[in-house]
């Protein structure tokens, strides 16, 4: 499928963590690579038993007991700065604690891939912007080398998103495995040039797995099961942290812990809508002088997009004293978003359109009051006014924000009701016993 006069891919490094079983595979295009594994450390199922239901545990046991030693691998396009990545890292370690081969990989791909999957990626969010001809070619050519790479004794292939989705029909192996394609984006109004190139991709698939029935696409053929996504409720991220840790973790950043804090974490994306919490957080100064406001987010390898809004949102910002802007690179990992969170007096996810907004999960599992944008899965976490507050504008959001900090009280007990929420709906045990549902569902078929 290569371009003519195109030269191959040629994959001559690789960075980050390779398992040491990593193996070498020759592709059609003739490049000789590994396929980077990633180490996920260790986890127990039996460190969970305190926060989740026993029938839940009772369950993932009684699922896990019937698959035996299930032999699974993931497969995505990035092993940090996403949902995506934050979830298997929890995940495929559960897999192998209770007894199945779980493998994550990542696949390989250079700036000319991620800046079409990421027009690709906008597109299926309902963006106008077609996928050219060359572009198609590119995805092509980088999804052969790559499933040229894919090789083992694998039960189940699961490919995340659309980066790694032409894997499937470039495979000469694995023909026994059922194969599933993970869909973490809202398709419920995608761009139909896009969504027509990959359909005959996404037929080839055993099952599709997607957050909401209003994200499965009309005339999907593959068939499709709605699984939502969960956090970890044992990570660093989400774990306990004491005020004082949170206090002296965000003073360390500049911020004063005696005055209001408004939060938001996401991706610096125009679809989190990070100018908008700017407008909002403007509105609420004019009337609690003094209040800050901090934009946490994290620079993935496979967002190219992301360093041009980044620029764009510090541009909008124009120097307010109050207004910090944060990232990965200013060291903010798992347990500093923890940090912010715990403090922020009100976190803001006001995304325009949203797959489910992980974010919002994890402020509610902190008990914080939690404002999001009316869109997506976000409406599945928050009920407005009961969990959280759902939101339709920068003035809408700013309201609310006012609302929290004017009586903090009645926020704190709408914040514990969403914590509550999640602990029943979205921990990654949940998630868990979901794909050992389909994992049996397919073994079954």
């Amino acid at each position: 499928m290569r371009a003519p006069g195109t030269a191959p891919v040629r994959i001559l490094a690789t960075s980050g963590q390779e398992s040491s079983g990593s193996r070498t595979a020759r592709t059609r295009e003739g490049v000789t690579f590994v396929l980077r594994q990633i180490n996920v450390g260790v986890k127990s199922l039996a460190d969970y038993h305190s926060i989740i239901a026993r029938d839940l545990m009772t369950e993932i046991r009684e699922l896990a007991h019937d698959l035996g030693d299930l032999r699974v691998c993931h497969v995505n396009a990035t092993s940090f700065g996403g949902g995506v990545a934050e979830i298997l890292y929890s995940l495929v370690p559960l897999m192998n604690d209770i007894g199945l081969h779980a493998d994550w990989r990542v696949m390989f791909g250079r700036e000319e891939f991620f800046n079409v999957t990421k027009a690709m990626h906008n597109a299926l969010q309902g963006s106008p912007r077609i996928i050219t001809a060359e572009e198609q070619r590119t995805f092509e050519r980088y999804n052969l080398v790559n499933a040229g790479g894919l090789d083992g004794d694998y039960d189940v292939v699961i490919i995340h998103d659309p980066q790694p989705i032409g894997i499937r029909g470039n495979t000469s192996g694995l023909d026994s495995a059922k194969w599933i394609w993970r869909c973490h984006i809202d398709l419920s109004d995608p761009n139909p040039q896009v969504l027509e190139y990959l359909r005959p991709m996404i037929a080839g698939y055993d099952a599709t797995v997607f957050h909401m029935p209003q994200y499965v696409p009309h005339g999907t053929i593959a068939p499709a099961v709605i699984i939502p996504p969960a956090i970890d409720p044992l990570t660093p991220k989400n774990m306990a942290l004491s005020t004082e840790d949170a206090e002296y973790i965000v003073h360390q950043f500049g911020l004063d812990i005696e005055r209001p804090l408004l939060l938001q974490v996401s991706r610096f994306d125009p679809w989190k809508d990070p100018l908008g919490v700017i407008d909002a957080y403007r509105i609420v100064a004019e009337q609690v002088p003094g209040v800050q406001l901090a934009l946490v987010g994290s620079m993935a390898t496979d967002d190219p997009e992301g360093w041009e809004f980044y620029n764009r949102t510090v541009d909008y910002a124009d120097g307010d004293p109050n207004i910090y802007i944060l990232s990965n690179l200013n060291n903010v990992g798992g347990i500093e978003v923890n940090a912010f969170q715990t403090q922020a007096n009100a976190v803001i996810q006001k995304s325009i359109r949203e797959g489910f907004g992980l974010t919002v999960t994890e402020s509610l599992w902190k008990a914080r009051p939690t404002i999001g944008g009316n869109t997506g899965g976000i409406p599945l976490q928050i009920t407005d006014g009961s969990t959280g507050y759902l939101v339709d504008s920068p003035a809408e959001c700013a309201e609310r924000a006012l609302e929290i900090l004017r009586a903090p009280d009645a926020a704190r007990a709408m914040a514990r009701r969403g914590k509550e929420h999640v602990r029943a709906e979205f921990l990654t045990p949940r998630l868990l016993r979901d794909w050992l549902r389909l994992f049996t569902h397919l073994r079954q078929a």
